[in-house]
């Protein structure tokens, strides 16, 4: 071993292999480097699982929102009409609508007739948010129309409603039934206004995916619901879907210029969840930074470690400096053995973490099972399940962050083996 060997020779990677396995007699350095891996492995599967959880529950936030709601509501400016009333109703909405349509990377845009009501079945009432839609513009959404979570005969819409199934399980009504839609401001008299109650059928009972969405909304015929709120020859809004969602601003100008300059206004998927948005990337980047601290405080742990084995190996590093081993050799045995730890420790909770947000479903099952129920409210959360979803980037950010940590922690306790005086070692042996 005199003579000049490449780095981590054979026979410093069999020195280290044979320091990792501590004998019976040299158990507090085999606990340390037990504890070790298990924290490293916990540390890195905490930080995985919580990417994974954090990417799906932004996923599928978003995807609902693009799913079932329009990516721009176009709304017209207030205007005075002839009788000298101010409005924001659309008269022109079909030709607007046409030329919205035209707009290169708009894929369909539907007037909208828009209100508050109650809705009432058998006793049971529940206030709904009804959107008034030509049967096509509903076929077309994603998460409402064909290809959606639904059932009935969406073909049956022209004649009849399509609810939510919150709002069917609130009212507690099924597809063929028939509810009551009463709404304050209804037919207009000689003597005020009476409050408008009609009667229609429930043909089409659709899940968007999100609480708020399914426990709210009601969707009528355009032609009925323009009747229904005195919105003859009117539309509140405009629904724009976009093919690329996520560059929606840049098609703000065009989009205004096609519904007239001085009468647009504009109401973004992002305007109405930006804040939201937003506060999941403030928590996005402080929960990488709690979990990253948990990750060093595991690798912490190879430091005491290596101490305790250095300290138990003394006469071991004075005897192999004295038969010609280079201080550069003995570095790397101990670094060989902190990063040994390090790496399986990282693969063990990529491993767990992988298999915690392929398997969420059946391991949330289990946990509210155990529970007795309750864990996840959707009410409060808005989604009815715990989202993940498992991303390259999320699983190398762990990997890369829990190697450096475990490396650079590592060349510390190593570098005080190295620079050991073997004199000093085997003196008192």
């Amino acid at each position: 071993m005199t003579g000049r060997t490449r780095p981590f020779a054979a026979h410093e990677r069999m020195i280290a292999w044979r320091y990792l396995r501590a004998r019976r007699a040299e158990g507090g350095v085999a606990a340390m480097t037990w504890i070790s891996l298990i924290g490293i492995t916990l540390a890195v599967f905490a930080l995985i699982a919580t990417l994974a959880v954090r990417s799906g529950f932004r996923a599928e936030f978003v995807d609902t929102i693009l799913g079932a709601n329009a990516h721009v509501t176009v709304y017209s400016t207030v205007y005075v009409t002839a009788a000298g009333t101010t409005t924001r109703a659309i008269r022109d909405y079909a030709e607007v609508a046409q030329r919205l349509r035209a707009v290169p990377g708009v894929t369909r845009a539907a007037p909208l007739v828009k209100g508050q009501v109650m809705a009432s079945h058998r006793g049971r009432n529940a206030g709904v948010e009804v959107f008034g839609i030509a049967p096509d513009d509903l076929r077309s959404i994603p998460r409402v129309g064909e290809g959606a979570d639904g059932f009935g005969d969406l073909a049956a819409f022209g004649r009849g409603i399509a609810i939510g199934s919150g709002v069917a399980r609130e009212l507690g009504v099924t597809v063929g039934d028939t509810i009551r839609l009463i709404s304050p401001d209804g037919v207009r008299t000689a003597f005020g206004t009476s409050p408008r109650v009609s009667a229609y059928e429930v043909v089409w009972i659709f899940t968007a995916g999100r609480w708020d969405i399914d426990r709210t909304r009601l969707y009528l015929p355009f032609d009925e619901a323009q009747r229904f709120f005195n919105r003859e020859g009117a539309a509140d809004e405009i629904e724009v879907m976009v093919r690329d969602p996520e560059r929606v601003n840049a098609l703000a100008p065009a989009l205004v210029a096609a519904m007239g300059e001085g009468r647009a206004l504009l109401w973004t998927w992002r305007d109405s969840a930006g804040g939201f948005l937003r506060a999941l990337d403030v928590e996005d980047n402080v929960m990488f930074v709690i979990l990253s601290i948990l990750v060093l405080i595991a690798t912490m742990n190879i430091v005491s470690g290596l101490i305790m084995l250095v300290k138990n190996k003394g006469r071991d590093i004075g005897i192999l400096r004295s038969m010609g081993l280079t201080e550069g050799a003995v570095l790397r045995i101990f670094f060989l053995c902190g990063a040994t730890i390090g790496i399986l420790g990282t693969a063990a909770g990529v491993a767990l973490g992988c298999a915690f947000a392929i398997w969420i479903d059946p391991i949330f099952a289990l946990v509210d099972a155990v529970a007795g129920g309750g864990v996840w409210d959707p009410r409060v959360r808005g989604l009815y399940a715990l989202p993940a979803q498992l991303r390259l980037a999320d699983v190398l950010s762990a990997v890369a962050l829990s190697l450096s940590l475990s490396f650079l922690v590592t060349v510390f306790p190593a570098r005080r083996a190295a620079r050991m005086n073997p004199v000093e070692a085997l003196r008192h042996e």
